[in-house]
Order: structure tokens, then C-alpha cells, then sequence
């Protein structure tokens, strides 16, 4: 990987490949990270309030509707606020007839497509989450957002929308929320390209908030490449629309493999302006290549990116212990955030499971064998050894040559 001028952002990362036509742009958050205090979509801080609040908005809302009628427009705000009351209460359904009251409201006074809705949507759909109502809360989470383009002028907000809501398609993919799954992540990948768009035409091409939407798009070509949607024939099972899907999602995973080394090649550009060609970040992007090639399969590119790793390290003047470190062991790919194959490692003990493996210097594991005693789940056990002897490893690499790692000892929970 060589340096580029920093306007390949936008060439390699942006006009690489032509906005999905009729795409979804529906996403889910995680369940995990829902809880009855959760903050809002936003980030910005919820209205701590107590259990006896609930009563006094109670009343002041009664009073509003008996001066101003039942539309008065100080209502949406006391519901917001009673609607926060119950949901920390955790009276979710209660609150999300309360939210969805403030949102009616809203639009009979401020119009369909008023922006004053959203923080109630906001809302609604973390009450819905809670509920486990994910269905619901994609449906919202989807209304929301046509919200937020009518009412949004292009820029750093509508970025975010665009961000928050590839994260939640994310999400919605976890899920297997929807018939056809697969649309979730082509639709991460042209929201991220859409906030992309918008942070370049507002900070310009070298702002480190351009980090952001090139590591999801990232993201969003491992999940596309890792995909597998069975064979890619006519089938009568699939209706005109799914078939169409389907076609569209297959020309994604062939052009996958260029549009996920365009974009790596974009965060190098702009983490070399950022940071400068000596800095850990650019030596991490330069491995994070180099992975990209291994998991696709191009073994010849990938190991020669990996020599020019410890090429520059040396020429830094690192010393040979760190260079050899940062290649001293096995590592599972994708080593990526939000697609790890494998579940963290934790120091062994009785909850954990003990696998003893090698691994080749072609990245294959072999001779796996469980070393623990523990009385574990032997079900989950035999699920995570057959999951683990088809996960790829970049193998350890000594002096940039890949080599076999004997007894790789591994521990998981799996409880």
C-alpha cells in the first residue's frame, strides 16, 4: 500500500459503485443496548424524573386540554416528559401510547413531517426495544427516518441520521429482522456512502469524521462478502421482488472484494493526513489490508502487504522484538469490529472451555481437541469446535514468511 492524495476518499470509496436502486432503509438496535434508562437515539441526555412526577404531569397535561383543547400545542412536551416518566418506570407499553399521543399531536400541529416528532419517536422506539417488540420498533425506526430526510438540510445532522440509521440496519441484520435479511446490509452500505457524501461536503475530504462512515462501509462489504444466500439460480420459490433482490445482492458480493480494498485504501489516505506515515494508526491500516486480502483469498497479496508491514517497522526503527509481536500469534478473521467470528477470549477456569489447535501457515486450524474438564454445555462446546475448524487465521509470520503455530491454546465462555 503506497501513499495516495487524500481526494481518493472520494474517488475509491465514493464512485466506486452506483447507490442501490430501491433500497430499504429500515435498521435495528440491539436489544442489548436497551434498557428502561436507556438514553435516546441522539445521545443526548434523558429528563431524570421521579415516580411521583408521573402524577404531576399527569395534571398538568389535564390542565393544558381543559384551557388550550385537546391539541394544545404545549402538549407534546408534558407528554415527552410523562412518556420518559413511565419508561423509567418501566411501564414501557404505557409510554409508548404516551409518545405515540405526542407524536400525533405533532403532526396535526407542525405538519407530517414536522423534526419536532423525533425526539418522541426516539423514544417510542426504545420502549419498543424494551419490549422486545422489535418488529414495531423497525417499523417507527423506518417512519423516523423518512422524518428526518423531509426536515433535515444536508449536512453533519443528516450525516447522522444517515449513521445512526446504517448502525440500526446493522442491528435489524443481527435480528433476521424482514423477509430477504440480506437488503439490511446493502442498505449499510449506501447509508454510510450517504453520510460519507454529506461530511465531505461539509468539512471536506481530509476531516477525521470521514472515520466513521469508511469503517462501517467496511463493515458492511465483510458482512456482504461472508454472506452466504444459497445458489444464485432462477428459483420458482422467489417472487419478482426477491428475485430482483436477490440478482442485486449477488452483483454486491462480486464487486465485494474491490470496494472493500477501495475503502481500506481510503482510511489509509486519511489517516496518513491525519497522523503521518510513522504513526500505529497507518501501520494498523496497512495490516487491516493485508486481512482483507487473506480473507478473500488472495494469499500472495496479503503476505507481500504484511512483508512491507514489517518493511516499514524496520525502517522506523522499531526493534525486532516489537515487529515480531505484532505477528507473534494466530489471529482469527476477520479481525474486525462487528464481525469477529469467534466469541472474546477470557483466561481459562471453570466457566470456560479449553481448545488446543494448530494452526498452518496457510491460516487453516487443525488437530483441535478439548483440554478442559469442566462440566460445561458439551452441545455449545461442539458448536463453537466446528465453528472455530472453519474459521481462516492469519497465521504468525516470522520475518514476514507465514509459519505453522503449534498447541494455539484458546479459552471461551461459552455459558
Amino acid at each position: 500500500m503506497y501513499p495516495a492524495p487524500i481526494t481518493a476518499v472520494l474517488l475509491r470509496a465514493l464512485l466506486l459503485a452506483p447507490l442501490a436502486s430501491g433500497m430499504s432503509l429500515v435498521a435495528t438496535a440491539s436489544p442489548e443496548a436497551v434498557s428502561a434508562t436507556a438514553e435516546p437515539v441522539s445521545g443526548e441526555p434523558v429528563l431524570r424524573v421521579s415516580r411521583a412526577s408521573g402524577e404531576n404531569f399527569r395534571a398538568a397535561i389535564a390542565a393544558l386540554e381543559s384551557a388550550g383543547g385537546a391539541y394544545a400545542s404545549e402538549l407534546p412536551e408534558q407528554l415527552l416528559s410523562l412518556g420518559l416518566t413511565l419508561q423509567q418506570q418501566g411501564d414501557h407499553a404505557d409510554a409508548v401510547e404516551v409518545f405515540r399521543r405526542g407524536v400525533h399531536l405533532n403532526r396535526i400541529n407542525n405538519g407530517l413531517y414536522s423534526g419536532a416528532q423525533v425526539a418522541l419517536l426516539q423514544q417510542e422506539i426504545i420502549s419498543l426495544m424494551a419490549m422486545g417488540d422489535y418488529a414495531k420498533a423497525d417499523e417507527r425506526q423506518h417512519y423516523m427516518y423518512r422524518v428526518q430526510m423531509r426536515s433535515m438540510d444536508k449536512g453533519l445532522d443528516r450525516s447522522q441520521a444517515f449513521i445512526q440509521q446504517a448502525q440500526w440496519q446493522y442491528n435489524a441484520y443481527q435480528l433476521e429482522l424482514g423477509d430477504v435479511p440480506y437488503l439490511r446490509i446493502m442498505s449499510m452500505w449506501d447509508l454510510y456512502r450517504l453520510a460519507l457524501n454529506d461530511i465531505i461536503k461539509v468539512q471536506g475530504q481530509q476531516s477525521a469524521a470521514l472515520l466513521e462512515p469508511l469503517e462501517g462501509m467496511l463493515l458492511a462489504q465483510y458482512l456482504i462478502s461472508g454472506t452466504q444466500t444459497g445458489s444464485n439460480s432462477q428459483s420458482q420459490d422467489l417472487n419478482i421482488k426477491q428475485q430482483y433482490a436477490s440478482n442485486r445482492f449477488y452483483r454486491y458480493q462480486r464487486e465485494s472484494y474491490k470496494r472493500g480494498r477501495a475503502v481500506i485504501q481510503a482510511i489509509y489516505d486519511l489517516q496518513l493526513s491525519l497522523y503521518g506515515e510513522d504513526s500505529p494508526q497507518v501501520t494498523k491500516t496497512q495490516v487491516m489490508m493485508g486481512d482483507w486480502m487473506l480473507w478473500n483469498g488472495e494469499k500472495e497479496a496479503a503476505w507481500q502487504t504484511y512483508q512491507e508491514v514489517t518493511a516499514e517497522l524496520v525502517a522506523q526503527g522499531a526493534d525486532q522484538a516489537n515487529i515480531e509481536a505484532a505477528f507473534a500469534e494466530p489471529v482469527a478473521l476477520p479481525n474486525y469490529e462487528g464481525v469477529h467470528p469467534l466469541p472474546p477470549t477470557v483466561p481459562a477456569g471453570e466457566s470456560a472451555v479449553e481448545l488446543a489447535f494448530t494452526v498452518t501457515a496457510d491460516g487453516k486450524v487443525r488437530n483441535l481437541e478439548r483440554v478442559d474438564s469442566n462440566e460445561l454445555n458439551n452441545a455449545r462446546a461442539n458448536k463453537l469446535m466446528r465453528k472455530l475448524r472453519k474459521t481462516r487465521f492469519r497465521p504468525q509470520l516470522a520475518m514476514g514468511e507465514p509459519i505453522d503455530t503449534q498447541r494455539v491454546l484458546r479459552s471461551y465462555d461459552i455459558q
